[in-house]
């Protein structure tokens, strides 16, 4: 017998490991799969919970730093809507998700010179957080761009954002903006092992979105509350999120760099 061939001890034929690789990717998208499921289901029970109609609420499926293969397997499993944080990543990454009705959210910090991938990329911009940032997004959007505004609730210093007492002022100049349609708000509250303790933070800022609509601003809407991440994505569905961003419970742990 040669020796290239298999006889257990030895190498693996290259037909072997074609079988191998293919039942290494089926298994991982099964696993993704039984993810997405149980993720659903804990929305449904927290909007239960709360008195919530689930259909309020939808799960953004944090893509960034993920390959295209794990994406397009959150696809097969009936995902579309996902978030990506940066602009370069996802302009090599979109191409490369095969599906019909997929939308796109950016959920990282956006400077001003990749504006003009960015409204042409994403179905909504989620980390608006400077009126320059705004009407650069005006001056480079061929459409009203859906916006939200990055609120810092927990008056992080190293967090983008703005200050709650802020927002007033830039949802006012920003109605003004005729290339932008403001959705609402995006929050990142400080993070805790303990979702309870993090349930404070939800629910300033879905008092602030409520004052924000109860002024009547022209052009501004506040239905949008994206708030919520993988450990504590039922508490923010509880307190009013309809936008929550999960990554790692669905995706399994971050890959390292």
């Amino acid at each position: 017998m040669s020796g290239d061939s298999w006889h257990g001890g030895g190498r693996k034929p290259t037909g072997s490991i074609k079988i191998d690789n293919k039942i290494n990717s089926l298994s991982r998208s099964q696993e993704i799969a039984n993810h997405l499921e149980t993720i659903r289901g804990r929305m449904v029970a927290a909007c239960e919970r709360s008195g919530r109609n689930p259909r309020e609420v939808q799960l953004v499926a944090v893509s960034k730093v993920r390959p295209a293969r794990d994406v397009n397997a959150v696809v097969e499993a009936g995902q579309l809507l996902f978030g990506e944080n940066r602009v370069q990543e996802a302009r090599e990454k979109i191409p490369q998700v095969a599906g019909s009705g997929l939308k796109w959210h950016l959920i990282g910090p956006l400077q001003r010179n990749k504006v003009k991938y960015a409204v042409a990329l994403f179905d909504l911009i989620q980390s608006v957080d400077s009126l320059e940032l705004a009407r650069e997004i005006h001056q480079k959007t061929q459409r009203p761009m859906p916006v939200l505004i990055q609120v810092n609730i927990g008056r992080e210093p190293q967090k983008h954002g703005l200050l709650p007492e802020e927002v007033e002022g830039l949802a006012r100049e920003m109605a003004q903006l005729s290339g932008l349609q403001v959705r609402g708000l995006m929050a990142i509250p400080p993070y805790a092992p303990d979702p309870e303790a993090v349930r404070p933070y939800f629910q300033a800022i879905t008092q602030l979105a409520d004052h924000l609509a109860g002024l009547g601003i022209p052009e501004i809407s506040m239905a949008e509350r994206s708030m919520g991440m993988s450990h504590d994505y039922e508490v923010a569905i509880e307190e009013g999120a309809t936008l929550v961003r999960v990554g790692s419970a669905l995706f399994g742990p971050r890959p390292p760099r």
